[in-house]
């Protein structure tokens, strides 16, 4: 495969784990590769998305980059978003509910890391149904963090996450985990 096609590959691979804009120079920067290199290759992958038979964009917003489904495909995304929202939490949406819960606040990368796939779907319908609450990662600007929110504790009947059930021991266990885990893949 061409270095280009490879660079073309790895930035769609990291717009989709983002899944949300991404800056330029982040770009760049995880590729190891200049700007300019990574301005082009999004640019060639902007091309390539255009053909008819692909459901999939780059938008573009400032120094910003993401991955998007199409507008003409707005109709079906749409019709699948309103049936989600329509129908009861997903076994998915529970899980990230729960790893929200017992180890928030937390990043979607941690969330997608102990889930084993990408969450940003999930993530998105919690919180427009106004169960998650995302702010800014005030140690990375370019991230953000996920909490639970006041209308999840009042649906849970709870008055703080501290009061759900053995709290203390889930959250102490997740973050051995990843302690661990973390351990494993600097060694």
């Amino acid at each position: 495969m061409p270095q280009s096609n490879n660079l073309q590959a790895k930035l769609e691979a990291l717009l989709f784990v983002y899944g949300e804009p991404v800056k330029l120079k982040t770009l760049s920067e995880k590729l190891e590769v200049s700007q300019n290199e990574t301005e082009a290759a999004l640019m060639n992958l902007r091309s390539e998305l255009q053909d008819e038979n692909r459901g999939l964009a780059v938008f573009s917003n400032d120094d910003k980059y993401s991955l998007v489904t199409k507008p003409e495909l707005s109709k079906i995304v749409q019709k699948v978003v309103k049936e989600e929202f329509d129908s009861e939490l997903t076994a998915a949406s529970l899980e990230t509910l729960a790893i929200i819960s017992y180890m928030g606040p937390c990043s979607r990368a941690e969330i997608d890391y102990i889930r084993g796939v990408n969450s940003s779907f999930i993530l998105r319908n919690l919180s427009i149904r106004g169960l998650v609450d995302r702010k800014q990662d005030p140690n990375r600007s370019n991230a953000f963090i996920y909490n639970v929110s006041f209308d999840f504790l009042k649906h849970m009947g709870v008055l703080s996450v501290d009061s759900l059930p053995e709290h203390a021991k889930y959250r102490e266990l997740v973050k051995s985990f990843l302690k661990k885990e973390n351990e494993v893949s600097q060694a």
